[in-house]
């Protein structure tokens, strides 16, 4: 798995072992970036149910001004915190303005989300808790995310899958397929 653009392209990135993490791929990650394009310039971002960081850590590669990635597993915040090292390190800055918080998505939203405004919002859950997470994690957006009305939320979920989350409007949508990995836009209404 590498960085697919940006300053830090062509970056290997560091995967935990076992199956507690499944990264983006990096033709979802590249797809999901090109429909971004310049909005990533400058943008902050909360990488929620990080895993690897290869949401954010492409973001920061294409430009991010800086953002937070929440992951609760030990081993995928060591990989995320040695990626970032190596992101640094080819982007040649330090990444001063990122923070890796080892917590449930869903319990630092309530917390810490408000705290910390993001332009956008990059969700990779594990597939098997979308159905029960996503109202709850919407709702908590909703909130956290009140002084940014204009945030984009991107959340991947599989081909088959559909959300309706209540009070957003999917604005995009990448990817075919019932057994491909899909990316849904959401803002607020």
């Amino acid at each position: 798995m590498r960085i697919s653009g940006g300053g830090a392209r062509g970056i290997r990135l560091v995967v935990p072992k076992g199956d507690a993490v499944r990264p983006a791929t990096d033709g979802t990650r590249q797809a999901v970036f090109s429909s971004l394009g310049a909005r990533v310039v400058g943008a902050r971002f909360w990488d929620l149910f990080a895993g690897s960081g290869a949401y954010g850590l492409e973001a920061l590669s294409r430009g991010a001004a800086g953002g937070i990635f929440v992951e609760r597993h030990a081993a995928a915040v060591a990989a995320i915190k040695r990626n970032l090292g190596t992101v640094s390190r080819s982007l040649g800055r330090e990444l001063a303005d990122v923070e890796v918080a080892k917590a449930d998505a869903l319990i630092w939203i309530s917390l810490a989300g408000g705290s910390v405004a993001a332009d956008l919002v990059f969700i990779d859950p594990p597939y098997a808790v979308i159905t029960e997470t996503a109202p709850v994690l919407f709702a908590r957006l909703a909130q956290a995310l009140a002084a940014k009305p204009d945030a984009l939320v991107l959340f991947e979920l599989p081909g088959g899958a559909a959300l309706s989350p209540s009070g957003w409007i999917c604005v995009n949508r990448l990817g075919r397929g019932t057994r491909q990995p899909t990316v849904a836009f959401f803002r607020r209404a």
